[in-house]
């Protein structure tokens, strides 16, 4: 990562490193928190939209009662998946101007990793169903935890891996 210059910072409209006042780094804060929030609201419309289409498709009625099951949680987990992803909107529609952003992007920050577990949940859930309903329960068994993994690993070891604490 370069260093920026005090002159250069301020040639570009922002303060230099370590020079960000706690109105600034709100700001940041609730700028990158919106960045997340967009591609994962994205996302998980277009997973729930998906699984919602699922039941009225001609071969839905050859599930059986526990690939009916799951396919419900999963429905329900990705509408309240989808609402906590939505949820920033609508609280910072609330808050707008009331002198809120601390606890607007505290919050927000909050909801954004627990959507990111629904979000995982979903994607594990919908990978196992899919595989469980045209190859059988154990590829099923087989792809959903390969997903959980390979979602755990990018969204949580790679993470801690380049955390700038752990470099020498």
């Amino acid at each position: 990562m370069s260093e920026h210059r005090p002159e250069e910072a301020r040639a570009l409209g922002s303060r230099p490193p370590g020079d960000e006042t706690e109105t600034d780094r709100l700001e940041r804060n609730w700028s990158e928190l919106l960045q997340e929030l967009r591609v994962t609201q994205t996302g998980t419309q277009i997973l729930t939209g998906f699984l919602l289409t699922l039941a009225f498709q001609p071969r839905f009625a050859d599930l059986d009662q526990v690939q009916i099951d799951v396919y419900l949680v999963l429905v329900v987990l990705a509408a309240l998946t989808t609402a906590l992803a939505l949820a920033p909107v609508s609280l910072h529609r609330y808050l707008f101007r009331e002198g809120a952003k601390g606890q607007i992007v505290r919050i927000t920050d909050a909801i954004v990793k627990v959507t990111l577990v629904g979000v995982a949940l979903v994607l594990t859930g919908t990978v196992m169903l899919i595989f469980d309903v045209v190859v059988g329960n154990t590829a099923g068994l087989i792809a959903g935890g390969s997903t959980l993994v390979v979602i755990l690993t990018i969204w949580i070891l790679l993470p801690v891996l380049v955390h700038p604490d752990r470099r020498s």
